[in-house]
């Protein structure tokens, strides 16, 4: 089976003659908002082999400001990661710290499950 295609607002085939797909960029379709306004929870996730994920979810704004959050919260706690899905995945245990970075930076964040 092949790759999906992108669908504009969610629409595949229409027989109407007169549709016109909506004429949005990805980047419209998150708005940008501001570290107060942002509600970021942190997940500790397990992996295979037993390793430890800190994720950070609910983040809400464009890819570029997304993985320089991500760049920032590596380089504070000294590990690897990478973001995926519009998450950010933190290796290592470091729910503690990056609460209190965010809260720092100004974000409302808080830990949930895990």
């Amino acid at each position: 089976m092949g790759k999906s295609k992108k669908t504009q607002g969610g629409i595949v085939y229409s027989t109407n003659p007169d549709y016109q797909a909506p004429q949005q960029d990805d980047n419209d379709l998150r708005t940008n908002l501001e570290p107060s306004q942002q509600d970021l929870r942190i997940w500790l996730e397990r992996k295979g082999g037993g390793k430890l994920l800190t994720v950070i979810k609910g983040f809400v704004g464009s890819d570029d400001q997304l993985d320089e959050l991500a760049r920032k919260l590596k380089g504070k706690c000294g590990v690897g990661g990478s973001t995926k899905d519009n998450d950010i995945l933190i290796q290592g245990d470091h729910r503690d710290k990056i609460v209190r970075f965010l809260e720092e930076w100004g974000y409302r964040s808080r830990k949930a499950g895990g």
